[in-house]
């Protein structure tokens, strides 16, 4: 029988769960927004291009962020539910996000890897999110 004091205390846990995977979901999707609007902004308005350079930096610091609140609420949410596809996932999708980092040597590919690691991110999020939302067997 469930202890009717520890229901509130379940119920903070399971929040504080859903809370790191929608952070990090929030942090993947502003990482594809980065990736596909600043080069946008910057064929359209060539003037603030000249001017606005983020650099390297930008996106080590995403991936700085990125790594630890993922890899925290990815273990959180295996810890739970016991599946690895979304841990699996995860880090595949953050692999993919350092190699745009730190080895892309033409824009392109460094787009690409970040965009496509970021999109395997937020769908291994959204994967821990929901089996997160499902009762525990």
């Amino acid at each position: 029988m469930v202890n009717p004091d520890s229901a509130p205390r379940t119920r903070a846990i399971h929040s504080r769960r859903h809370m790191l995977d929608a952070f990090a979901l929030c942090a993947s999707s502003l990482c594809t927004v980065h990736c596909l609007g600043l080069p946008l902004l910057f064929a359209l308005l060539p003037a603030v291009a000249t001017r606005i350079d983020l650099g390297e930096s930008f996106h080590v610091l995403m991936l700085a962020l990125a790594v630890p609140t993922s890899l925290f609420a990815l273990i959180q949410g295996w810890r739970r539910h016991g599946r690895h596809a979304s841990l699996a996932l995860g880090i595949s999708g953050l692999a993919m996000m350092g190699m745009g980092a730190f080895l892309a040597q033409d824009w392109v590919w460094e787009a690409g890897w970040t965009i496509g690691g970021s999109g395997l991110l937020a769908i291994a999020h959204i994967i821990n999110w929901r089996r997160g939302l499902a009762p525990v067997r």
